[in-house]
This record gives structure tokens, sequence and C-alpha cells, in this order.
């Protein structure tokens, strides 16, 4: 049976199971499996966490359930908005810890933002969740209870009013770092008796986890975007620490198998444009080189999104431009990510959450940025 979150100790979370694991325990509870859809249809259909308000299952076993399990999404400690509609949650989790969620609204669809982990451990240095440091993964029903919370305070509706038309795993943390519960959570995500979302409206965006990459395509059909953000090791390793174990040629390689597999998908590769750093026309040349090898897939350049204590700027806008064309003069389909809820901290790069950090590694830099602070004084 699927790890549980208690509260209390001796019930059980149904967010915590996707439909063959409630299955499961509605038949080691004495029930017909049958019964197990009924109720995630109330779960997920119509956002009920009261089994008394599903009026079509029975008294006894309403009553049985109440005693036995709940239904237990993160609390609500913020909701912001921005000025261009797009939200952004503060979800309470254990220990003093939070995880941030994000809804960008636009006129054809509406995006959440998902995250899978209290902080990251990958410590990529143009990230503000990498700087929080790593605390702990999140449950199966703290991943889906962010997309149930977004949902119930949108006035989602499944397979009618869909405010939220594509979910993407690209929030706080590696979402391949926690593999078995982010697959469980997309499949919810994908169940027709969970939210319903077709496999290229579920996303997972992964900093390169190669034989993760390979295990997730053999276990769920979603869409995949990898974080890139440069086309040579040297300054990949620098940016990012996991291209030291997973260097692009093998991350490349993992990307051919995930085409062979599903060869009517395209992966999307994230570019974080940073002056002086990865934006300059030789950068341009060596990720054009790099998408030859992969004439299918599609670049997401996205201008970095500055945060307290951090080294990197953002791109001028001269120099965006010209990057994005001449990645399109060489046939390389690009595409510019429009910043969206950058005044409440809601952009891309800029999750932070509150994270108690069990690497020490938000204290360093803290330590790092006061001995900067007294150096420039």
């Amino acid at each position: 049976m699927n790890q549980v979150v208690a509260n209390p100790p001796e019930k059980v979370n149904l967010l915590d199971f996707d439909r063959r694991g409630l299955r499961d325990f509605f038949t080691q509870i004495g029930e017909k499996p049958y019964r197990a859809e009924q109720v995630m249809k109330w779960i997920y259909h119509d956002l009920e966490d009261n089994f008394e308000n599903m009026t079509d299952v029975g008294k006894a076993l309403r009553a049985k359930l109440t005693e036995v399990c709940y239904i237990g999404a993160p609390k609500t400690l913020l909701n912001k908005v921005a000025t261009d509609g797009t939200h952004k949650w503060l979800l309470g989790m254990d220990s003093g810890n939070a995880i941030e969620t994000v809804y960008i609204p636009e006129p054809t669809r509406g995006t959440l933002c998902v995250s899978s982990q209290i902080g990251c451990a990958l410590n990529c240095g143009f990230c503000s969740t990498g700087a929080q440091g790593f605390n702990r993964n999140l449950s199966t029903a703290e991943i889906i209870g962010q997309v149930w919370v977004a949902a119930k305070q949108l006035g989602n509706v499944t397979h009618q009013n869909r405010r939220i038309t594509n979910v993407v795993m690209m929030g706080m943390g590696e979402p391949l770092a926690n593999f078995d519960n982010v697959v469980r959570a997309m499949h919810l995500m994908r169940d027709d008796l969970g939210f319903g979302l077709a496999s290229k409206r579920v996303t997972l965006s992964t900093a390169g986890m190669v034989p993760l990459i390979d295990q997730l395509s053999a276990q769920i059909d979603v869409s995949l975007a990898v974080s890139l953000h440069a086309a040579n090791d040297e300054l990949r390793t620098e940016l990012m620490p996991i291209n030291k174990r997973y260097p692009i040629a093998d991350l490349l390689a993992a990307c051919d198998r995930w085409i062979a597999r599903k060869p009517r998908t395209s992966i999307t590769f994230e570019y974080t444009l940073m002056k002086g750093v990865n934006d300059q026309p030789e950068h341009a040349r060596q990720l054009i080189k790099l998408m030859r090898k992969l004439p299918t897939c599609k670049v997401n350049l996205i201008p970095f999104n500055p945060f307290p204590g951090t080294q990197y700027q953002r791109s001028d806008a001269n120099d965006i431009h010209d990057f994005q064309t001449r990645l399109l003069n060489a046939g390389v389909l690009t595409m510019l990510r429009r910043t969206r809820g950058d005044d409440i901290d809601a952009a891309c790069g800029q999750l932070a959450g509150q994270v108690t950090d069990r690497t020490r590694r938000s204290a360093d830099i803290r330590k790092r940025q006061d001995e900067g602070a007294l150096h420039a004084s």
C-alpha cells in the first residue's frame, strides 16, 4: 500500500492514492473496488473533502470512511494575485515549511506550476529555490493537493469549465528526484476520474536525471521539458552541478531514446538567458549545433528573473532578441517566454517558499552575502 500522511495518526489521506491504489484501499477495508471510483469522482470532479456531502455514497460507507480516512489538501497560508492575473499560493507543510504554487492565466489556457519538493538539492546557482536548500520530498497528497487547492479556489470544473488546462511540474524541486510520488500524482492529473488532462497538457521539467528520464517514458505518457541553460559542458556544470554527473551528451542520448519511444512528441529545452553568461552569439551557435541533433524539438528562452542575493542579471532586450533571431534563422523552433507574476515573485526561478534547510546551503549563502556586504562597506 502507498505510504500515507497521517492526520490523525490512524487515518489515511485519500489524496495519496491514484485510482489503482484507491481501489486496493477500498478492498482492504472490505468494500467493493468500484466504490473507490465513486469517491474519486467526488474528490476530483466535485472537489469535495467532506464524506457526508457525497450523496450517492451509502450512509454506512460514509461513516466508515469518516472513521478510517480523510481528504487532506495543503493549507493555504497566502494567496497573492499579480497585476497580470497570475496567482501564487503559499501552502503550509510541516515543521514551519511551506511551498509555492503558481497559476498563469492566458487567453486560450491556464497553466498551473506545481512543486515536487520542499526546496531543492540540485543547487543550480541561478534559481531562488536552490538557494533555499533542501528539506524533503513532497508526498503524493501534497503534490496533487496543490492542483486540488488551485482548482477549488479558481472554480475549476473538470471536463467543463476548465480554469486549469495545463499542469507543469516546474515549481520548487527536481520532480525526478521524487519519482514515485510525482508519477502517482501525474496519473491523477491524467485520469478521467481525476483532473482528466491530456498527455500533452501535463509536463515534467527535469534538470537532467538521465536514468529516470528513461524510467519516466516507460511508466507514464506526459510531455518532457529539459532545463538546459547552456550548450557546453563547462558552462552548464558551472550553472548546474548535475551536469558533472550527467553531461550534455548523455542527456541528449536520453532525449533521443524518449523521442524513439514517443515519436509524435516534442521535447522542450528551457534556456534561461543571463547577461554576459550564456547570451552571446557563440552561445547561440553552440545551442544551434545541439538542436540540429534533435530537429523535432524546440527551445523556450526565458529572461532571467532576479531574486535577492543573486549574482546574475537579466540579459539586455537587444541581446535576447538577437539570440532568438539567430536560432530562428537557423531553423530552430524558438519561443520567448513572457515574464509573468514577477511583481509577486511568481516568475520562473523565483519560487522560494519557506524551507527548513537540511543541507546548510542557505546558511552558507547568507554567510557569503553578509561577508560580501562587510567587504563592500
